[in-house]
């Protein structure tokens, strides 16, 4: 059986490391492998993306890249959560329901941008009207099967070219 102070390496398992800056003779001398002189010949180095003193490419870029640079945040709510207050009572399926209606019922705590109904199964309530601003096919389906009808909200243009002032 073999203690702990006895364990060692196979033979020939680990190298040795370079020691460099030891004279010519061992190759890797004089600078060591690290070429001239300058920054980069010195320790803790880290020129990455420096053009020395001019403002970097990375930073003369726009910062939009693939991020939508004013994003909409929507409620997401199932539509089988929605049946589960409508059968408790907490929401009326009479009216019309809304973001309006879905705060006051607790379905959500705020409205945001407005509301996506997503989900396909778990819906039966009869003759509901939605008006939200998203609904995803299998929704549409499940709720227009059961009897009831949603109203999309039409997309606002927030961002609008305006033609410059001439001087």
């Amino acid at each position: 059986m073999t203690r702990l102070n006895e364990l060692r390496d196979n033979p020939g398992s680990s190298k040795t490391r370079v020691r460099v800056g030891r004279g010519i003779g061992s190759g890797v001398g004089k600078t060591g492998g690290r070429g001239g002189k300058g920054q980069t010949a010195r320790a803790g180095v880290a020129i990455n993306g420096f053009e020395g003193g001019q403002m970097p490419l990375h930073m003369r870029m726009p910062k939009r890249g693939f991020n939508a640079w004013n994003p909409k945040d929507f409620n997401e709510v199932r539509i089988d959560r929605i049946q589960a207050y409508i059968d408790s009572g907490k929401l009326d399926a009479k009216g019309v329901v809304d973001a309006a209606a879905l705060v006051a019922a607790g379905v959500i705590r705020r409205p945001k941008d407005g509301v996506r109904l997503i989900g396909s199964e778990g819906f039966t309530a009869k003759k509901v009207t939605f008006k939200v601003d998203y609904v995803t096919k299998g929704a549409a389906a499940a709720i227009e099967g059961a009897g009831g009808k949603v109203d999309l909200i039409p997309v606002k243009e927030t961002w609008k070219k305006t033609p410059h002032a001439s001087k």
